[in-house]
């Protein structure tokens, strides 16, 4: 009975002392705050709060399920950031980070587990925003069909050439780009979606102005990150087309000949008519002329 009790007496000061030296333990070195992922065009950063003074940051992270890595450029750093761009090479996997807090460089302690937060999970290839493409406005010589060249955003990624990668080079055929346009004298929009960066849009008034603005369109992935950044906005020449251009030789002959009819028509009838009263004021002299008779 007495070994039992102090059993339970040695467990409660275990658990005592753990709490003490964990609470002691945060205060000198405080847990990060804040804790986020910013990915744009695949340059992955795990930012945090505060940015330390008398302590550093380490941080560890790996693909879910799998052991943790450090990374030298993030072991006890004196920045609240680590870019583990080069670190993410599975994109499609998603990973996590502890960040711990821990001794400046070159001071030791006796703790054995440091206060540490965890990231909540990441995937360069879901999550990272892409941003606003560039475009080049093309309008055929028919002026009937204009063609927008989109060029794909560059990445913060390489190849094994050290080539820099677009991202239809990541994305390939699941990268797709919605344009949405307008007339630039009109403020009715509508949309279309392409699988390539070269859109031809044919369902145009010939010579008129649209305006147009493109962004990146990723439909597998969840819905509030399906979009890229929206690019700049970019109007088309408007057309000073003479009126044999818009119109065609033969529809302005037709034109003129169906006017020119119009009027021989009206003449004709005016003719006639100017005629018919002539011949009722003749006929009506006579018929005074024989009744004073």
């Amino acid at each position: 009975m007495e070994s039992n009790r102090q059993t339970k007496c040695g467990m409660l000061e275990l658990a005592l002392g753990f709490f003490f030296m964990s609470s002691c333990a945060s205060e000198i070195f405080p847990k990060a705050q804040n804790v986020a992922w910013s990915s744009v065009n695949f340059k992955s950063m795990l930012t945090w709060s505060p940015k330390p003074t008398n302590y550093s940051y380490t941080v560890e992270f790996s693909e879910l399920g799998q052991d943790r890595e450090r990374t030298p450029h993030c072991i006890r750093t004196m920045e609240p950031e680590c870019d583990l761009t080069a670190e993410l090479k599975n994109l499609k996997a998603y990973y996590s980070a502890d960040i711990l807090s821990e001794p400046m460089r070159g001071i030791s302690s006796d703790l054995i587990e440091f206060p540490h937060v965890r990231s909540e999970k990441f995937s360069p290839y879901y999550d990272t925003a892409i941003g606003r493409p560039e475009f080049k406005i093309e309008v055929s010589s028919d002026k009937r069909k204009m063609t927008l060249h989109v060029t794909d955003v560059p990445t913060a990624l390489f190849n094994e050439d050290n080539k820099r990668l677009n991202i239809r080079d990541v994305f390939g055929d699941n990268l797709q780009y919605k344009v949405t346009y307008r007339k630039a004298k009109s403020t009715g929009k509508k949309e279309k979606i392409s699988k390539s960066s070269i859109i031809e849009l044919t369902d145009l008034d010939r010579g008129v102005s649209y305006c147009f603005y493109v962004q990146a369109f990723l439909p597998f992935r969840v819905l509030d990150k399906q979009h890229g950044e929206i690019s700049n906005y970019q109007c088309s020449p408007e057309d000073n087309t003479s009126i044999f251009e818009e119109y065609g030789v033969g529809v302005i002959a037709g034109a003129i000949l169906i006017i020119i009819l119009a009027i021989t028509t009206i003449i004709i009838v005016i003719v006639m008519c100017c005629r018919r009263r002539k011949r009722a004021k003749n006929t009506g002299k006579e018929g005074l002329a024989l009744n004073g008779v």
